[in-house]
């Protein structure tokens, strides 16, 4: 199969998990991404794969809920298979 054909697990997980719950949140809090990360002490590059809907850290998510007051699935979004 050529490169681009192929679709590995990791292809369909990146479209499976959507952090836009965790916008609007900001959004409705006025909080712009560069105070969570310094609140929550995560990495710029974690929220960037945030905005990519990529893999991060339960570690990450944690510590964004913490910071937030609020639950795993008050800022994921898991779609169905």
């Amino acid at each position: 199969r050529d490169a681009q054909e192929s679709r590995g697990l990791g292809d369909v997980y990146k479209r499976q998990v959507k952090y836009d719950k965790l916008w609007v949140i900001l959004n409705e809090r006025w909080m712009m991404k560069t105070e969570l990360i310094r609140a929550a002490k995560i990495s710029t590059n974690a929220m960037a794969k945030l905005g990519e809907n990529e893999d991060v850290r339960v570690e990450v998510l944690a510590k964004i809920c913490v910071t937030l007051g609020c639950k795993l699935d008050d800022i994921v979004k898991i779609e169905s298979w």
